[in-house]
């Protein structure tokens, strides 16, 4: 089983557990009550706008393993914030990148930025509890469900305000993406199969996207050399995590990258 199989299965069964401890009516009762959304939509950049950071907070992933596991969120996110990060993504995956949606909820308290819940969702039940912590938007993987799987939590997430970020890996996910009215579409540069990244992901796909869509390049992004290539790709909207979680002065490195 590919390392994202793993991931999925595992959170299915996640899911099932915290909806017996609290069941949806009561997690859509939270949601209704949670903080005014913010608009992650229109933080990010048009095509040919100016460059824009999604700067993710994180402590771990599967390719890089322990990143900074004594990271603090919040503390991050205010770095981020200051900086001029257009928004904010925070891991909410506990097992494969040490974060929860404690995390989430501390990070929506000391930032008035949008927030992304980035994690693997699977369920709409997910997306009541990104509403219910906090966040502005939530990632839908392509490749991690169905198209008509991916077409309901479009409109899940239309019904509670959330904007909807949907990655994609190739030109099929993509043509997927668009054909369920996805409106920002993210790129990933990593191959889910074999952790690898490539730059050129992004370079091949980000200019195929029609007008009205925004685009999103992901993973892989280090250095300012990395966003001027990217650039000239068309990627106006960049997702930077673990280089940002590495650096010893984040809000310098989300300048850099806006160049």
């Amino acid at each position: 089983m590919s390392v994202l199989g793993q991931i999925l299965a595992r959170k299915v069964t996640e899911v099932a557990e915290r909806r017996r401890a609290l069941p949806d009516a009561e997690l859509a009762a939270r949601a209704k009550d949670a903080p005014a959304l913010r608009g992650f939509e229109a933080a990010l950049s048009p095509p040919g706008g100016p460059t824009r950071i999604i700067a993710e907070v994180k402590r771990a992933s599967p390719s890089a393993g322990a990143i900074d596991a004594t990271l603090d969120a919040p503390a991050q996110a205010r770095r981020y914030a200051e900086a001029g990060a257009a928004a904010i993504s925070v891991l909410t995956d506990g097992p494969g990148f040490g974060g929860s949606l404690d995390d989430l909820r501390a990070v929506r308290a000391a930032v008035e930025t949008p927030l992304l819940r980035k994690d693997f969702v699977v369920d709409a039940y997910q997306l009541l509890e990104a509403r219910a912590a906090g966040a502005d938007a939530a990632l839908l993987i392509v490749a991690a469900l169905s198209e008509d799987g991916l077409r309901r939590l479009l409109d899940r997430c239309g019904e509670l305000g959330l904007a909807a970020l949907v990655e994609v890996h190739d030109e099929l996910d993509a043509d997927v993406a668009l054909r369920s009215g996805a409106r920002i579409i993210g790129v990933n540069n990593r191959n889910l199969k074999t952790m690898t990244v490539n730059l050129a992901t992004s370079e091949r796909i980000l200019p195929l996207l029609p007008e009205g869509v925004k685009g999103v390049a992901e993973s892989g992004i280090r250095t300012p050399d990395d966003a001027r290539r990217l650039r000239r790709a068309g990627a106006v909207n960049l997702l930077v995590g673990e280089a940002l979680v590495r650096a010893a002065d984040p809000g310098a490195l989300v300048r850099e990258l806006c160049g």
